[in-house]
């Protein structure tokens, strides 16, 4: 792990973290021996593990873009991760300075980490705490004194719906979030499927990583079933690089389903 970089109390060095995992991935160093073992673990069964990190992080920046010109200034990102280039905060606050964003994560160090890049930014914070428990997230202090939930915002899902692996306690979940958001919100969700070529890869990938914790792929219809009550954005749920490429040469472009995730953006009407 980065020398500069220390583990808060209590956190365990000896077991990974999906989080410092994908950290990992996308070529961070916020991580340890344990997370970099399981990493290449992940790597050997799924080779596009890294190339799908790196879509699935170009998919947050083209997200968030597209919030923007929506007038959206207000951003939840739960499940956000360790802190990279092209966070939610440096590509919304880059074209909007006055935008406001809450990371929330169950990694205490990636939590740590975020509040170190953020000290001097008093638009943006990070808390701990679980996708599983949102009326935690929801009352937690610096969201209320952060987020305005009278006005529209961005909800993002990116990666993490998977790690609920209980449908109905997910489901649930997004039900609580989605309810708490004003009329205009945007709900953004990333999700890994098993209707993709590579299924059996990914289910391999994810039984290394159960040692982070345990992952559920699901079909398109389970992934749309989020976005109940909502409006979807074109193109619907697609194949994360189709979803509104930036150009031609976007990765796996030609082949989405390397991609092995399934995304889409809905509006609440």
């Amino acid at each position: 792990m980065n020398q500069n970089m220390e583990a808060p109390p209590g956190v365990p060095l000896d077991r990974p973290s999906h989080a410092r995992i994908y950290d990992y991935l996308l070529g961070g160093y916020h991580n340890f021996e344990i997370d970099r073992i399981v990493a290449e673990q992940v790597i050997k069964v799924l080779p596009d593990a890294r190339l799908s990190a790196l879509i699935n992080r170009a998919f947050l920046r083209r997200v968030v873009h597209f919030l923007i010109a929506q007038g959206i200034d207000q951003y939840l990102d739960i499940g956000s991760g360790l802190p990279t280039v092209g966070n939610v905060h440096q590509v919304a606050q880059t074209a909007n300075p006055a935008a406001r964003i809450v990371y929330v994560d169950i990694d205490p160090i990636a939590v740590a980490h975020s509040l170190a890049i953020l000290k001097d930014n008093p638009k943006a914070t990070a808390i701990q705490a679980d996708v599983r428990q949102p009326d935690q997230i929801l009352n937690h202090p610096e969201v209320r004194r952060l987020l305005d939930f009278g006005k529209p915002l961005g909800l993002l899902l990116i990666a993490v719906l998977h790690t609920v692996t209980d449908d109905q306690r997910a489901y649930d979940a997004v039900r609580v979030l989605r309810d708490a958001l004003a009329p205009g919100s945007y709900l953004a969700i990333c999700h890994a499927t098993n209707e993709s070529s590579a299924r059996e890869a990914v289910q391999q990938a994810m039984n290394v990583a159960r040692a982070a914790s345990d992952s559920k792929m699901r079909t398109r219809a389970e992934i749309e079933r989020f976005f109940e009550g909502l409006e979807l954005v074109e193109p619907g749920v697609v194949y994360v690089p189709s979803w509104r490429p930036e150009g031609p040469d976007d990765l796996f472009l030609d082949c989405p389903d390397r991609s092995l995730a399934l995304a889409g953006i809905g509006r609440k009407p």
